[in-house]
C-alpha cells in the first residue's frame, strides 16, 4: 500500500485486526421531553441531550439529565447514525430496530431494519413561507433516507477494512474509537457524524456500511468450513442507477463496490478481493420514458486525467489491476465501450480486457465464462489471495485485483464475479488442505448450490441499493441456465427498475446527495426546488389519462363505424388526438421523468 493510501487511514494503524470491546454503545434509551431528546447508554456514564429548539448537542453527566421533569416517552434505540442540519432544524438519525445476522471475525454483525430522524426544528415557526416549503421537501427526502436498504454495523469491529488491510496495520489502532479506525470511503454515514465527533461522543458513533453480508457454514469431507461474503459500497459517488453513471472529475465512479470472500478453516483465514464500478469515463444516460435511454459520452478535456486518477487510486490501494469490460460491442453500449477502450490504450499500467458477455454467454451459456477465466488465469495466479494463520502470521498476500464492469455493474458483473470467486474458492480450499489439487467445490452439489445462492443474495442486495430492484440473471449464477421462474422474476425486476428509474429516482438521488454532503444546505439562498411551469404542472398523470381515454373512445367509436359517417369521423379524430398526445409525451419524455434538483451529474 502506498503512503498516499495509508495517509487516509491515519490514525488507523492496526495489527492483527483483533476484536475491540466496549467501543460503541450497543443499546440506548431514548427519552423524549418537551424541550429536548436525551440519549442514554446502558452505562450511565454515557449520556447526551439534543435541544428541540436549536439542535444543540450537550454531553451530560448521569446526574445532569433533567431535574424534576419526567419524559413523556421512553424507547430503546440501537445506535446514533448521525446528525444533519437543514434550513431551520436539526435532525438526529437513530437506529430503531436491527437484526443479528452472523459473526465476522468473532464480532456480531447486525443489519439495520429501521431508522428514524428525531426532529429538532421548533425554529421553523420563525421561517419564511418559502423556507417552510423547502424544509418540508428536505424532510420528505429524510423519509427516503430512513428506508435505506443494505446497512450493516458492528459495535466492536471495523467493517470497512478488508482482512488484508486490517492485518497489516499496527496494533494500537484497536484502542482508537471505532470511527477513527474506519476507511472513510466505505462509511455510509460519514457526512452525518461531524456534529457527534465535534461533541466528542465517541461511544455513540457507529460507522455503517452499505452493501451485503452473508455467511455460510458447512462440513466438507468431515471438516467444518466457514465462508463469508461481505461487500462495501463506496460513498464517493453515491447515487441511483440512471443519475450516477461513470466517473466524476476526481476519478470516483458510481456503484463502486469492494467484495471480499473469506474462508475460515482450522485457524486459517483466507481472503479474496474483487471490485466493481461504473465505466470510469465521463458519460450519462438520462431517463426519457424509453426502456433503454441513449448512452452519451461527455466530451471533456479532463477525460484522460479522470481515468488515470481512477486507476492510480486503485493501484495504490490494491496493487496490479485487471480491468474487465463486459459490455456489448455494438449499438450504444459499443460506442461507450469503444470510448473506454480508446482511453485505456493510453494507459499501459493496467491490463484491459474486453469481453462481450451477451455474445459469448448468450442463450444462457454461463459456462462459456470459462473463456474469460482462461484469459485472466495468469493474472489471477500472480495476484493471488490473502491468508493468515491463528497466530496472526501472514502466509500469503493478494497483490492485485480484478475490476469488473458492465453498464450497471449489477447483473453481468455479478455473474462474472461469482464465476471468478468459484475458481478462487477452489484455490483457497486446496491451499488449506480441505481439497486435493484436482478437486473442486463443484463436485459437492449441496455445498456448491449454497455457495451460488450466497452470490445470488449478494447480487440482489447490491442491485437493490443502486437500481431499486433485485438483480437480473440470478438463475445463471444459481443453476448455470435460465429457468421459467427466473424469467418471470427478471421480468418483474425489469419493470420495477423502469418505474423507479423514470418516476422516483430523481427524488431518491436528491436524498442521497443531501445526506452524503454533496449538497450543502444554506439559508438565504434561492430555493433549489423552484420548478419551471411545464414541470410544475405534473402533466404525466393528465397525459396518461388522456391517452387511455383516447384509446377507449377510439375503440368504442370503431365499433360504431358501420352505422354512420359521423362515427367514422369521431374514430379518426379520437385516434388522431391520441396519437398526438403519445407523440407529445415521447418527444418530451425527459420532462415527464423524476429528475434530481440539488446537484448536477458530475
Amino acid at each position: 500500500m502506498s503512503q498516499e493510501a495509508e495517509a487516509e487511514l491515519q490514525p488507523l494503524l492496526n495489527g492483527d485486526g483483533g476484536v475491540r470491546t466496549g467501543l460503541c454503545c450497543r443499546e440506548m434509551e431514548l427519552r423524549e421531553y418537551t424541550d429536548k431528546f436525551v440519549i442514554r447508554s446502558t452505562d450511565p456514564s454515557h449520556v447526551f441531550s439534543v435541544s428541540r429548539s436549536d439542535g444543540a448537542i450537550q454531553p451530560l453527566g448521569a446526574e445532569d439529565e433533567l431535574g424534576s421533569e419526567n419524559p413523556y416517552k421512553i424507547s430503546t434505540i440501537y445506535g446514533v447514525a448521525g446528525v444533519i442540519r437543514l434550513l431551520a432544524g436539526t435532525y438526529v438519525l437513530v437506529i430503531t430496530s436491527r437484526k443479528e445476522i452472523g459473526l465476522y471475525h468473532d464480532s456480531t454483525i447486525y443489519r439495520v431494519l429501521s431508522m428514524r430522524f428525531l426532529s429538532c426544528n421548533e425554529a421553523l415557526k420563525e421561517s419564511t413561507a418559502q423556507e417552510k416549503k423547502d424544509e418540508a421537501y428536505f424532510m420528505s427526502l429524510l423519509k427516503i433516507v430512513e428506508a435505506t436498504p443494505g446497512l450493516y454495523l458492528s459495535y466492536d469491529r471495523d467493517l470497512t477494512l478488508n482482512l488484508q488491510r486490517s492485518s497489516r496495520l499496527a496494533g494500537g489502532r484497536v484502542h482508537k474509537p471505532l470511527w477513527k479506525q474506519a476507511d472513510p470511503r466505505f462509511i455510509w454515514n460519514r457526512n452525518l457524524l461531524e456534529d457527534l465527533i465535534e461533541a466528542k461522543l465517541d461511544p455513540f458513533i457507529v460507522p455503517l456500511i452499505q452493501g451485503s453480508f452473508q455467511t455460510l457454514e458447512f462440513t466438507l469431507k468431515e471438516a467444518p468450513v466457514k465462508l463469508t461474503l461481505i461487500s462495501r459500497r463506496c460513498n464517493r459517488r453515491l447515487g441511483t442507477r440512471m443519475w450516477r453513471r461513470g466517473a466524476n472529475l476526481e476519478g470516483a465512479v458510481a456503484n463502486f463496490v469492494e467484495t471480499e470472500q473469506i474462508v475460515e478453516f482450522q485457524g486459517l483465514k483466507s481472503s479474496f478481493l474483487q471490485v466493481r464500478g461504473s465505466i470510469p469515463i465521463l458519460w450519462e444516460q438520462i431517463v426519457d420514458l424509453s426502456y433503454k435511454p441513449k448512452l452519451n459520452v461527455i466530451q471533456h478535456e479532463e477525460m484522460s486525467n479522470v481515468i488515470q486518477r481512477h486507476f492510480y487510486d486503485l493501484m495504490q490501494r490494491y496493487g496490479d489491476v485487471v480491468a474487465i469490460d463486459l459490455t456489448d460491442k455494438h449499438g450504444d453500449e459499443g460506442k461507450l465501450s469503444c470510448a473506454y477502450a480508446t482511453e485505456m490504450e493510453k494507459f499501459s499500467q493496467v491490463k484491459y480486457l474486453s469481453f462481450d458477455f451477451h455474445k459469448v454467454c448468450g442463450k444462457g451459456n454461463f459456462d462459456n465464462l470459462q473463456q474469460l477465466i482462461d484469459q485472466i488465469k495468469e493474472d489471477i495466479d500472480k495476484q493471488g489471495y490473502f491468508m493468515i494463520n491463528a497466530q496472526g502470521e501472514i502466509l500469503m498476500e493478494q497483490k492485485g485485483v480484478t475490476r469488473s464492469n458492465c453498464i450497471d455493474c449489477l447483473d453481468r458483473t455479478n455473474v462474472t464475479q461469482s464465476f471468478v470467486a468459484r475458481n478462487l474458492l477452489d484455490m483457497q480450499l486446496q491451499k488449506m488442505g480441505v481439497l486435493s489439487s484436482d478437486e473442486s467445490i463443484s463436485a459437492f452439489n449441496d455445498i456448491f448450490y449454497m455457495f451460488k445462492s450466497l452470490w445470488v443474495e449478494h447480487g440482489d442486495e447490491i442491485s437493490l441499493a443502486y437500481a431499486g430492484s433485485a438483480a437480473l440473471k440470478g438463475d445463471l449464477v444459481r443453476y448455470g441456465r435460465q429457468t421459467l421462474p427466473g424469467l418471470v422474476k427478471d421480468g418483474i425486476s425489469a419493470i420495477s427498475r423502469y418505474y423507479l428509474n423514470n418516476f422516483h429516482d430523481g427524488i431518491r438521488q436528491d436524498a442521497l446527495d443531501l445526506i452524503s454532503g454533496r449538497y450543502n444546505v444554506s439559508r438565504g439562498g434561492p430555493s433549489p426546488f423552484q420548478l419551471n411551469a411545464f414541470e410544475n404542472l405534473s402533466y404525466l398523470p393528465i397525459a396518461s389519462a388522456a391517452i387511455i381515454g383516447g384509446l377507449t373512445l377510439t375503440t368504442l367509436s370503431l365499433h360504431q363505424v358501420g352505422r354512420s359517417a359521423q362515427h367514422a369521423i369521431s374514430s379518426i379524430l379520437c385516434a388522431g388526438v391520441t396519437a398526438g398526445i403519445v407523440a407529445l409525451v415521447k418527444a418530451n419524455g425527459k420532462q415527464f421523468c423524476s429528475r434530481p434538483r440539488l446537484c448536477g451529474l458530475l
